[in-house]
Formats: C-alpha cells, sequence, structure tokens
C-alpha cells in the first residue's frame, strides 16, 4: 500500500500489482470493487501450486474469498471460474491396481497364468513366466496386481466436489450465492481413441459461481442487446471454446469469459478485480469494455506477461500503452415521464325528462 504524505493510499487502479492475494485484497480501497471475476489455483500440480497441500490450498480459498466481503460495493458480485471435480493423489485411500489390459506389454492374461498353475502346479513364477514367454513381474501381476520391481500399487485418485467448498466459503464470509454458470468447452481430446485409463470421464466442463453482496444491485438489460441477452445472458450454459495454446502460462481461460461477466454484471467506469491475474485476461477484458482494473498476480513473470497484454490492448484502443482512469456512468438514468393528451370527452347527451319535455316519444 502506497504512502503519500502520512496518508495510506489504497491500491492503483488498472494496474497489475505483484504479490499475494491474501495481502494485497486488505490494500483495496473498501467497498470500490463492482465485480470481482479469476480463476484460482485448481490444485492439480500445476507449477505454481505443486508444493501446496490440500489443506492449504483449501485454507487458501476461504481466506481469498473471505477478504472480498470489505472491497466489494453493496449489490456487487464475486465470481469464482473453478473445475466442480477435483481428482488428486489420496494416499488415505486403498492401494488397488487396476486391471487395464491395452496397457499390458504382453498378451498373457489373469486367466492364461491361472491356467498354466493348474497344468503345472509345482512351477515358480519364473517358471511360469519361462513357459509363457514374458517376465515374471508379469506374472505377479496378472496374479496379484503387484509391481515387484516399482513398489506397490499406485496411490489412488480421488474424486472431490469443489463446489461446496466454494459455497460454504462464501456463506461464511457474508456473501451469499446468486447464480451459476456453467462453461462448456470444446472435447478436449476429441480425436483420441482412448480420452482416459479409467472409466472416468474426462471433463469438458466448468462452473462459475455467483456471490452477491447484499445491498442494492441495478439490472440494467440495456448493458446487452437482445440477441446477446437470447444467446447468453439469461442461459445457464455458456458455450465457449477453450484456449488452444497455453503457450505463455499453465493455464489460461478465455477472452470472452471475463468479457461476459464484466458486460452483464458492470456499468462503464466501474471498478473489476481478478486476484490470481495469471496472462492478464481479465484485465485485458476490463480495457475493452471500457471498465477499470484492479490485477493481483503472485509470480513475478506472469504480473510482466499480464502488463505486457495490458500495454498492448492499450495500444490497439488508443495509440498508446497508457492507462486512463475511466469515469464511472450515471448509475441511475432519468427518464423523462410522457405526458399523455387528455382524451376527448363525448358530447352530453340529452336525458330522459328532457327527451318528455321536448316532446320526443
Amino acid at each position: 500500500m502506497a504512502e503519500q504524505k502520512g496518508t495510506i493510499m489504497p491500491l492503483a487502479l488498472n494496474q497489475i500489482h505483484t504479490g499475494d492475494a491474501r495481502v494485497l485484497l486488505c490494500e483495496v480501497e473498501a467497498d470500490s470493487v463492482a465485480c470481482s471475476v479469476w480463476s484460482p489455483p485448481y490444485h492439480v500440480g500445476k507449477e505454481y501450486e505443486k508444493e501446496m497441500s490440500y489443506d492449504e490450498w483449501v485454507a487458501l480459498l476461504r481466506e481469498v474469498i473471505r477478504l472480498h466481503y470489505a472491497v466489494l460495493k453493496p449489490g456487487g458480485f464475486l465470481v469464482i471460474n473453478i473445475a466442480d471435480i477435483l481428482c488428486f493423489p489420496d494416499t488415505a485411500m486403498p492401494r488397488v491396481q487396476a486391471m487395464n489390459p491395452r496397457r499390458n506389454r504382453a498378451d498373457v492374461t489373469r486367466a492364461t497364468v491361472l491356467e498354466a498353475q493348474r497344468q503345472h502346479p509345482d512351477y515358480s513364477r519364473y517358471q511360469l513366466a519361462a513357459l509363457l514367454g514374458c517376465s515374471e513381474q508379469t506374472i505377479d501381476r496378472r496374479l496379484n496386481g503387484n509391481n515387484i520391481r516399482g513398489g506397490k500399487q499406485a496411490t489412488q485418485t480421488r474424486v472431490h466436489l469443489v463446489g461446496g467448498i466454494i459455497e460454504d466459503a462464501g456463506t461464511d464470509a457474508g456473501l451469499y450465492l446468486y447464480d451459476r454458470r456453467i462453461w462448456m468447452k470444446d472435447p478436449a481430446w476429441e480425436n483420441s481413441k482412448w480420452h482416459t485409463l479409467s472409466y472416468r470421464a474426462i471433463d469438458e466442463f466448468e462452473y462459475l459461481y455467483f456471490f452477491w453482496k447484499p445491498g442494492t444491485t441495478l439490472v440494467d438489460r440495456d448493458r446487452l442487446t437482445d440477441k446477446e441477452w437470447t444467446a447468453w445472458g439469461s442461459r445457464a450454459v455458456w458455450n465457449i471454446p477453450s484456449v488452444r495454446a497455453n503457450d505463455n502460462h499453465e493455464a489460461k481461460f478465455p477472452l470472452e469469459l471475463p468479457r461476459r461477466v464484466i458486460q452483464l454484471l458492470t456499468a462503464p467506469g466501474e471498478t473489476v478485480l481478478d486476484c490470481f491475474m495469471g496472462s492478464g485476461t481479465t484485465a485485458v477484458a476490463a480495457i475493452r469494455a471500457g471498465r477499470n482494473y484492479i490485477g493481483m498476480e503472485l509470480l513475478p513473470a506472469y504480473a510482466e506477461l499480464a502488463r505486457r497484454a495490458c500495454a498492448d490492448e492499450l495500444r490497439k484502443a488508443t495509440g498508446s500503452p497508457m492507462q486512463v482512469i475511466y469515469p464511472s456512468a450515471p448509475i441511475y438514468r432519468v427518464v423523462q415521464p410522457r405526458l399523455m393528451e387528455p382524451s376527448p370527452q363525448p358530447a352530453p347527451q340529452p336525458s330522459l325528462a328532457e327527451d318528455a319535455r321536448n316532446g320526443y316519444n
């Protein structure tokens, strides 16, 4: 946090700040962020998270979410993009080796070994291996599921739902789950013959969890065109192709994802936050939408990557890499009421008594 003449200044707008989000979030001006949209580490062994334990990962998520209550404007939103199913090695699970014939280097099956044992009950596994033309390791694997040269069976993979962790953290922070959208990606291994080594599916979607800070929220349908409202604004499933080449960052998400969130939930001139900025995608989307941004990134190399992405975007838009502060748009639009012309009154009709007095039958 900057200090100027003894006054503590909040984090500057339209900059990528290097550091831990748990520290930097404490330096954001209170009640200033209209929407925070980010994708945290997924705990799947990426380079930037491989030293983090599962408990440390959960603690990181909970603390970052907790710190959002102070910085969000009343009526503002926190949007978290994350895969809802988490798979990671769990040493507490029973170690049982899967039988996967397609991975067998030898054509020898368990049934073949059992038949050879029946015919030669006195054979050792070395003799059975010689008989069947395979290694003694293959014999032991087929009979017992063991890997006698590589150790015991591999640690099993645990499947764990993440949505509950996110929701509980939001509720504990005073933020309420407002909505959930599904990001439907293109098939990751569309052209592969065998997508997985188990019966588990390959996920082709992720979730976006929308949390709301209590307060007045302006619902402005004019932020989107009628076509956008029909295509995605009011729909739960967003079909957006994933990034094909993670050439300079391990886990990019497509620009269209934060663009939609920003367009839907913020007004021009409001502030967008991303506390896991990565390669700068959210900041670029904010620049294109005419919103201010605050970026946070732990790794200096990625922070610099994001700064370059922002500078490149500004050059395209303005011819200069210098960022301006976008003024906030009025929250409410004054609409002059249209006065209706008074309806013409029908001519008065004579009463029956008047008709009688005038001699009408």
